[in-house]
């Protein structure tokens, strides 16, 4: 059964963004539809620049300057994003939807503190005084374990180590208890201790303020230990999309098969198995073949296959809440 409109706390419909290019347009999104329910954590996950990141900046109407987001709803807690004037969707960044942004040392200011950036965020959202903001804030940072956080309220980005930026900036972006968190590669350049912390942290928030995190990365480990659904990304779109389980034990696109064979495992280290990777590259983004962009690479190509994108098929699961959704002509197609 497919979520209720009262559990679907995010709703994107044909999101499409596009970028001015000297070769013509590039869409970094393109025709991108997902779901994601209150209280649970969705992975997207693909190849650098599929458009990942670009998802995320357009959910919260961030898309850098010359891209535009050109067709496509963003419904959030029933309200259209991309309709809503610059100060209504000022009013939902940092309050209703946070964002953990990929660098956290770029990311902060480097000349104000810790405690004034999140104290900033607090007095924007929140009629709160300054000392009220200060004691939030230092209560904030002892919640993401900083240890001595009374202390290093007062210390600049500079002062604190890779994985502590990462911790500030999550406590930033819960300051005000949003009920969506994107996470963009928060785990990224930090070592493997601190992304399980990391990670854990994510796990604990999501289920002691019930907050929706859309987590958004390229290491499908990640996925697979954090998060209850997955969606599979490739040249803009949404390719597949699963629970977890149903993913990762029963992969359906091409494409997800050959991101899970091409991952190291025990056994394949073990027998010193190679890796089995996939073959080519994915298309430039002015170059968006009108069938399906994977095909020049997948081993299962059809005549079909470049006639056009295919269209939904959906696969019984383990988890009737969660449909497991393909695009590929392998597939029947709904009557």
């Amino acid at each position: 059964m497919s979520p209720t409109v009262t559990d679907t706390l995010l709703s994107v419909d044909n999101l499409t963004v596009r970028f001015p290019t000297a070769y013509g347009p590039a869409y970094a999104v393109n025709h991108l539809s997902l779901r994601l329910e209150r209280g649970k954590m969705l992975g997207i996950v693909g190849e650098s620049g599929c458009g990942k990141s670009m998802t995320s900046l357009a959910i919260l109407r961030l898309v850098p300057t010359p891209g535009e987001i050109v067709s496509g709803s963003v419904m959030f807690d029933g309200q259209d994003l991309i309709k809503l004037s610059q100060k209504g969707i000022q009013d939902i960044r940092g309050a209703k939807i946070a964002l953990i942004p990929q660098d956290p040392l770029t990311s902060l200011n480097p000349v104000y503190t810790i405690g004034d950036q999140i104290m900033e965020v607090l007095m924007r959202h929140q009629s709160i005084s300054k000392k009220e903001a200060l004691e939030k804030t230092i209560d904030l940072l002892r919640q993401v374990r900083i240890p001595n956080a009374e202390s290093r309220v007062n210390d600049y980005p500079h002062q604190f180590s890779g994985g502590m930026r990462q911790r500030a900036m999550i406590a930033m972006a819960l300051s005000c208890k949003p009920s969506l968190l994107i996470a963009d590669e928060p785990t990224t350049a930090l070592d493997v201790t601190v992304q399980a912390q990391i990670l854990d942290l994510l796990k604990e928030l999501q289920e002691t303020h019930n907050t929706a995190i859309l987590l958004i990365t390229h290491d499908l480990g990640v996925v697979a230990e954090t998060c209850d659904n997955v969606a599979v990304m490739y040249a803009g779109r949404i390719v597949e999309e699963a629970s977890v389980f149903d993913l990762f034990q029963n992969p359906k696109h091409p494409y997800t098969k050959g991101l899970l064979h091409s991952l190291p495992t025990l056994e394949k280290i073990q027998s010193k198995t190679p890796l089995e990777p996939i073959e080519g590259q994915p298309p430039a983004l002015t170059e968006i073949p009108k069938g399906c962009a994977f095909e020049p690479r997948c081993p299962s190509r059809m005549e079909i296959c470049t006639s056009a994108f295919p269209p939904h098929s959906l696969i019984e699961g383990k988890n009737p809440a969660s449909p497991h959704d393909v695009r590929c002509y392998l597939y029947p197609t709904p009557t």
